[in-house]
């Protein structure tokens, strides 16, 4: 697009498009925003708190690092919003100092609310003297051994300081001659940032506060005339080679060299002297970080470990996902299930135990030929691989496309692909250039004197652990078309094949935009007949130019527009002119919406049973349909799209107690429930919804059935 048409069109001067790295940062300030929430627990609330400040350190590791490169390199080519890098950067300063703010202005709350609770977190000295005594023995014996102090003067270069690494610095003066020292002490990575005092009560004691505390064991002969603490965040991206020969030793290689990527960030707590800030920044010259000065704690991503206290009174009531009892109506046959109807499983309120057994079943299904699998992100105790692994191991024919490129996943990827190797597992990396991100199994299965195959396509990754807290789709079909289709989209992973003839999927990097295109263009033909028309989208993030254009001519041409876009939204809704039908909201709760799920009315105004419905690998982002291998399959079967479209999308829209809407002026504003309160995380954990219900579905009465017309107002 050209940067011309960013700028604004008749009836609209204003800028097209919100900035994506803005966005991000407003969608993180919602997270931080749960911290605050009071229907929260309170260790939940510092849980958000905890993501807050993890989601922050990511967003300066890949985000940040890129942009301040591209300004290094002297490269000022405009965003789509029209900001240079440079502009960007300082767009992002004062935005993430604001952030930063609130984040830290939100802990001491926090914290003095913990210890009324019966636990306290100590990170100051003064606060932790009184344990002195307590912990001294614990301190000489555990932590002393591991420590290094390091001396700061020319015969000492400046030690190196890994990424998202802690150290205290000390200027100590000797007490037999007043000699000027000093001193770094580096947090070494292996120790644990709190230490549990022994005892009854819960008290947490921050390593870097007992380091200094116990400054005069550490530095005998000397006391201390001032101290600080520090963090850094280098630049933790991996750039791929596409003249690379050994893919796999180019990872090794690249996660490496990570550990010393450019300093993007610097953290100093408010008792950090000057002049160690300044002689960190000459020793970061050429890297321009940014600098941030706190009042509070570093590092807000380690009060993770303050959550994990076994205090049930003080976390969401547990959940228990239920098992798809359609499959157990099958006497948990899942082939026989999927064979009888397609299933979509709601992912958490229904297990992620169903993909397992599916592929737990095709490992050891002697009818079972051939298994396929893509593998994103598979956790560090995956029984995905195990299934796969045993499933090789019974002689079956077993492929696996493991993404190297799945960030901060590298290292644990390359390990599973040997585990995968050693077993006899095809294991097959894709291509350099592009992320495989499809989420997509596929089974081979002798029957009837052929061969039929089973498909499982997700919105999720094959990840046990954050399928509990991620809501997402698994849509499992016997559908021989989609089996076709699969068996194109990884001849295509593994062979460089170019699907032809696809019978459902649409896929990128090939011709997903230019289908979604296709249904957009569909509903302003709709709207401008005077048909019915509507366009309801569920994504994580709306960035691609051209896809917002196209929503921006559906407006002018009347189609109403609904879109709930959980964090980058670059669309501007509700503008005269330009987007007047259409409305962004983002939900933010409990769970961390994840699934992607489309539809479009097809002549009629939505919900309808019309209407064209899609679930998705992917988001409206230029990297999902240009770097991206991915995936989009139509849902055809009338219960399944029933339940999806007038459950799930009209649930989303209804939510009251967690949604945020974004304005025109690029502010959210978060929803009042007013007397018609209604929590869509709540309703599906109290009523189970989707085809995984089976013959339950039809014998029971009591489940409520969603009133679209509240939503309509």
């Amino acid at each position: 697009m050209k940067d011309g048409a960013i700028a604004g069109h008749a009836g609209f001067a204003g800028p097209r498009y919100f900035n994506r790295e803005l966005s991000w940062l407003a969608f993180n300030r919602r997270v931080m925003e749960e911290a605050r929430n009071p229907a929260h627990p309170l260790l939940e609330r510092l849980r958000f708190l905890s993501i807050s400040g993890n989601n922050l350190d990511e967003f300066f590791m890949v985000r940040v690092a890129g942009i301040k490169a591209h300004q290094l390199q002297g490269i000022e080519h405009p965003s789509q919003d029209g900001l240079t890098p440079s502009q960007q950067l300082s767009a992002i300063h004062s935005a993430s100092q604001q952030l930063v703010a609130e984040q830290q202005a939100e802990w001491p709350g926090l914290s003095r609310e913990l210890a009324t609770r019966g636990i306290e977190v100590i990170h100051d000295v003064e606060a932790a003297a009184r344990l002195r005594d307590t912990l001294e023995s614990h301190f000489i014996e555990q932590i002393f051994p591991i420590l290094t102090p390091q001396a700061l003067d020319p015969a000492h270069p400046f030690p190196f300081i890994p990424n998202k690494g802690l150290a205290v610095i000390f200027d100590l003066v000797r007490d037999v001659n007043n000699e000027a020292v000093r001193e770094l002490v580096m947090i070494p990575p292996t120790l644990p940032r709190f230490l549990r005092v022994p005892g009854q009560a819960a008290i947490y004691i921050a390593v870097d506060t007992l380091v200094t505390l116990f400054a005069d064991r550490l530095f005998p002969g000397f006391h201390v005339r001032s101290h600080g603490r520090f963090r850094l965040i280098r630049d933790s991206d991996i750039e791929i080679e596409e003249e690379a020969e050994d893919l796999v030793q180019h990872f090794r290689t690249a996660i490496r060299r990570r550990r010393r990527g450019r300093i993007v960030l610097f953290e100093f707590d408010a008792a950090t002297p000057d002049w160690l800030v300044d002689e960190l920044l000459d020793h970061a010259a050429g890297q321009e970080p940014e600098v941030l000065r706190l009042r509070g704690f570093l590092g807000l991503a380690d009060l993770s470990l303050i959550v994990a206290e076994d205090r049930p009174d003080l976390k969401f009531p547990p959940f228990a996902a239920r098992f798809p009892e359609r499959i157990r109506d099958h006497g948990g046959d899942c082939f026989a299930a999927i064979r009888s109807k397609d299933i979509v499983v709601h992912h958490p309120y229904e297990s992620f135990d169903v993909v397992l057994s599916f592929l737990r079943q095709a490992a050891a299904d002697p009818d079972v030929v051939a298994i396929k699998q893509t593998l994103y992100r598979a956790g560090d105790q995956s029984p995905v691989i195990r299934a796969l692994i045993e499933a090789a191991e019974a002689g079956k024919s077993v492929t696996a496309v493991v993404e190297l490129k799945a960030r901060f996943d590298e290292e644990q990827n390359l390990h599973w692909a040997g585990q995968l190797e050693r077993a006899g597992v095809q294991v097959v990396y894709g291509f350099i250039e592009w992320k495989t991100h499809a989420k997509v199994s596929m089974v081979v299965r002798r029957e009837g004197g052929g061969y039929r195959t089973y498909c499982h396509f997700g919105t999720g990754n094959y990840h046990p652990v954050t399928a509990r807290i991620y809501t997402d789709f698994s849509f499992f079909t016997a559908d021989q078309r989609a089996g076709r289709d699969a068996a194109q989209l990884f001849n295509y992973i593994t062979g460089y094949i170019e699907p032809t003839r696809l019978e459902m999927l649409a896929m990128s990097p090939i011709g997903l935009r230019k289908r979604l295109m296709e249904l957009i263009d569909a509903e302003i033909a709709h709207a401008r007949a005077g048909q019915g028309s509507g366009i309801w989208a569920k994504m994580n993030s709306l960035v691609d130019a051209s896809i917002i254009e196209k929503l921006y001519e559906a407006s002018a041409a009347g189609v109403p527009v609904e879109l709930i876009v959980r964090g980058i939204c670059c669309l501007r809704p509700g503008v005269p002119g330009l987007s007047d039908t259409i409305r962004v909201k983002s939900v933010v709760g409990r769970f961390l919406e994840h699934s992607r799920v489309f539809a479009f009315g097809n002549g009629a105004a939505l919900p309808t049973r019309n209407a064209k419905l899609f679930i998705s690998s992917a988001d409206w982002m230029n990297r999902n349909f240009d770097r991206r291998v991915e995936y989009m399959i139509p849902i055809e079967n009338p219960t399944v799209h029933d339940q999806l479209l007038d459950q799930v999308l009209v649930a989303n829209l209804l939510d009251n107690e967690q949604s945020w809407v974004l304005g025109s002026d690029g502010r959210y504003s978060r929803t009042q429930p007013g007397d018609k309160p209604f929590n869509l995380h709540r309703y599906f954990m109290e009523n189970p919804s989707l085809s995984g219900r089976g013959e339950t579905l039809r014998r029971r009465k009591d489940v409520p059935k969603l009133d679209v017309t509240r939503w309509h107002g």
